[in-house]
């Protein structure tokens, strides 16, 4: 019997089912930690902050940060694990992901724990391509619906629970130094993973090493336009300047050279990234589909935890506690989903998103209409739904826009989709925030009028997802009546 519960495919040796799903296991549990590292450290800004006396821009960077160089990294990661082994990337990222993780909670200062967050997230970027090019590589097409599915319930109880793990943890080591244990707590998971990656994870044979290069100017060009795309998202509070905004055009205009000089570069030798990928309307739109939800998935964690903990005064472990449906949803609904994406397609993560645009217009209108009942009550159920509808968006739309990606390119082709992810996130941040405080500022402090208006952004957000995927839909059974 497999690590699923199944009876291993023909042809692959029991003891080699074993150990293809302990190593998924471990790329799981990097993948768990990198991303939890996101969401976290939103309850321990407060004590943070009085600890080391950081500046607003400060605090903003340490969040920030870590997903600004996190996006920066993934590409050029992919690109290097499927040409050089993914087992040596996977490794190096994580001992460099443990070290930086303690140098963060040793922070003497404001400007170490921001340095040490950069290192961090750059770490992150290295990591979480090659544990989707894991799963293509050692699963074949119709079995990578469950891996893909423990993937999507791993990402979204990652963001979902870090507030309430770092609430717990800040409980456990008082104000005074709970934030560091919030970087504490990776350092024995990150050593256990070294050893286990490893030791489970495939290595490239010698044989079937990819010797090109790995091409110099697509990183300087694809990480310059990241950069000056990201830039003024991540910042969007603490640069005033209306100027910030020209950094966004000019982001494009490299990515749109990094684009030409792809499709020269492929004629020649392997490119950073293969834009013939766009090709494929599984990954096209699916692309889209992840960028444009991240957008709005990843804000709704950010103003509810200021929403609960300034508004209202409730401690980060309350504020964690009230996000708990939503990720015991995402993790019931990831988990299933995987046995049924191969059979019900795109189909799925409409349904999903529309659940969680369903769920998040509860969530809005029972704060209005129960104004006197404590917020983590009123929007339990509502979340729940949210939750369940985000496990059947996430993974399942992994596994369909990487199904066509060739295993050679599958960790570029990773890293580029969750490179669009991360700029979703920073925008949906940044808009959504922007909402946020512009409300709160015009309503005279009143946070559940701002909670409310941004809440609506972000689901109107989402609803441009559904779009989307309905649209994939359509043309997928246009394609197929027509053929």
């Amino acid at each position: 019997m497999s690590a699923a519960g199944t009876p291993p495919p023909a042809g692959i040796d029991p003891a080699d089912e074993r150990r293809r799903w302990k190593a998924l296991g471990v790329g799981l549990a990097a993948a768990f930690m990198t991303l939890l590292d996101i969401s976290i450290v939103n309850v321990a800004l407060p004590s943070l902050d009085r600890a080391l006396h950081a500046s607003p821009s400060d605090l903003q960077w340490v969040l920030s940060g870590y997903a600004l160089t996190f996006g920066l990294a993934l590409v050029p990661a992919g690109r290097f694990g499927d040409a050089r082994g993914r087992r040596n990337a996977f490794v190096f990222g994580i001992a460099l992901f443990t070290v930086t993780s303690a140098l963060a909670g040793l922070a003497p200062n404001a400007t170490w724990l921001v340095i040490a967050r950069l290192l961090q997230g750059a770490a992150a970027g290295i990591v979480n391509p090659q544990v989707t090019g894991v799963i293509q590589e050692m699963f074949r097409a119709p079995e990578r619906g469950r891996p893909f599915g423990l993937l999507g319930a791993t990402i979204g109880i990652s963001t979902a629970i870090g507030p309430l793990l770092g609430g717990l943890l800040i409980a456990l080591g008082g104000e005074e130094h709970g934030w560091r244990y919030v970087f504490f707590v990776n350092i024995p998971v990150g050593i256990i993973t070294v050893i286990l990656g490893w030791r489970l994870l495939p290595a490239r044979p010698k044989e079937h090493a990819d010797r090109h290069r790995l091409d110099p100017v697509g990183v300087v060009l694809l990480g310059l336009g990241v950069l000056l795309v990201l830039l003024p998202l991540v910042q969007e509070q603490q640069w005033r300047t209306p100027w910030k905004w020209a950094l966004i055009p000019a982001g494009l205009l490299v990515l749109l050279a990094f684009a030409l000089w792809e499709r020269r570069y492929a004629r020649r030798t392997t490119p950073l990234f293969d834009l013939r990928l766009f090709g494929f309307r599984s990954y096209a739109l699916g692309a889209l589909i992840g960028l444009v939800y991240f957008g709005g998935f990843t804000a709704i964690f950010f103003i509810y935890t200021l929403f609960l903990q300034n508004g209202h005064g409730y401690s980060p472990l309350i504020a964690g506690l009230a996000i708990t449906p939503f990720a015991l949803g995402s993790a019931a609904s990831s988990a299933v989903s995987g046995r049924f994406v191969n059979r019900l397609g795109r189909p799925m993560v409409a349904a999903g998103l529309l659940a969680v645009v369903v769920g998040l217009t509860a969530t809005a209108l029972a704060l209005r209409w129960f104004p006197h009942t404590p917020a983590p009550w009123v929007t339990a159920a509502p979340l729940l739904i949210a939750g369940l509808g985000s496990g059947l968006v996430i993974a399942p739309n992994q596994t369909l826009t990487l199904s066509q990606v060739p295993v050679p390119q599958a960790g570029s082709g990773a890293g580029m989709l969750q490179t669009g992810q991360r700029i979703g996130a920073a925008a949906g941040i940044a808009a959504v925030g922007s909402v946020f405080f512009s409300s709160l500022s015009s309503s005279r402090g009143n946070w559940t009028t701002a909670f409310e208006h941004s809440l609506v952004v972000a689901t109107v957000i989402i609803a441009l997802a559904l779009v989307a995927a309905v649209v994939d839909v359509g043309l997928g059974r246009w394609w197929r009546q027509s053929t």
